[in-house]
């Protein structure tokens, strides 16, 4: 398996002062997105970076002024169709790192995402 290079480490931070005194971690690799919750029970979330097909940037008021942003990643994983990677910091470069890695993940397992785009709806006689 390809070797696993962390690109990306950051607790969950409260939006208010932007401060990381969360319970939720977030490991962003060249290979999986890992999302670590809970204090007591403690639940981890995997999504290959291959399964990633689209990225979000979204950055509320307080967000701008603390220097955070939310990414939304959606997935082809059966888990979680949307990943939410809630108040970090370098919102912007690791929103552009997942569409360059998840494509280049795409490209070494050769695996391709469609599109439904209602071809069925087109009448026949226009083929």
């Amino acid at each position: 398996m390809d070797n696993k290079e962390i690109a990306f480490k950051e607790r969950k931070r409260l939006l208010f002062f932007g401060l990381p005194f969360t319970f939720t971690v977030y490991t962003v690799s060249n290979v999986v997105v890992t999302v670590d919750t809970g204090f007591f029970n403690r639940e981890e979330n995997d999504c290959y970076m291959y399964k990633i097909q689209d990225v979000t940037l979204k950055r509320s008021l307080l967000e701008r002024m603390f220097g955070l942003g939310t990414i939304v990643c959606y997935t082809g994983d059966t888990t979680s169709p949307q990943l939410v990677i809630e108040h970090v910091k370098h919102a912007g470069e690791l929103k552009e790192y997942l569409l360059t890695e998840s494509e280049t993940a795409r490209l070494k397992r050769r695996t391709l995402n469609m599109q439904d785009i209602s071809a069925s709806d087109i009448p026949e006689e226009d083929f």
